[in-house]
């Protein structure tokens, strides 16, 4: 499963690293690639659907983040016949109900608040991985 790959959209170096480490630390040899803010995440969205970009079996997507925020990448994600299916997992620091519920509103798969302790943030992290990339049976690409 190595020739798929995992889309981190993440502003924050700290927790960056942090899910890659969790993640690798959980096996998962998916190819990581990361934007840093939501800018980035559109332009590589935008480049999937011109057939630029390798469509991720997995998107990681914070909501507070600077230039377009996460709920916007989500809507665009959504919004493209190419990603609609694409899943997308919030993975944010955010719990407000607000959030939440825009979220599921705009089509997200699952809503996930990161934990605050440094090892529940690495042990969510690793529960994600194993069933969005080795239980969850994904649609087939557009």
């Amino acid at each position: 499963m190595s020739e798929s790959m995992i889309l981190l959209v993440e502003d924050d170096p700290d927790h960056e690293a942090l899910a890659i480490r969790a993640l690798r630390k959980a096996n998962v040899a998916n190819e990581i690639r990361v934007a840093h803010d939501g800018a980035e995440a559109l332009d590589y969205v935008n480049g999937i659907v011109k057939g630029e970009q390798r469509m991720p079996q997995l998107v990681l997507l914070d909501l507070k983040l600077p230039k377009v925020e996460g709920l916007e990448v989500l809507r665009a994600i959504r919004a493209a016949d190419k990603t609609s299916l694409l899943p997308v997992v919030i993975l944010t620091s955010s719990d407000e109900e607000r959030d939440i519920v825009s979220s599921y509103r705009l089509g997200v798969n699952s809503y996930i608040r990161k934990p605050v302790n440094f090892n529940d943030f690495a042990e969510a992290t690793r529960q994600l991985g194993m069933y969005w990339l080795l239980l969850n049976q994904c649609p087939p690409p557009q």
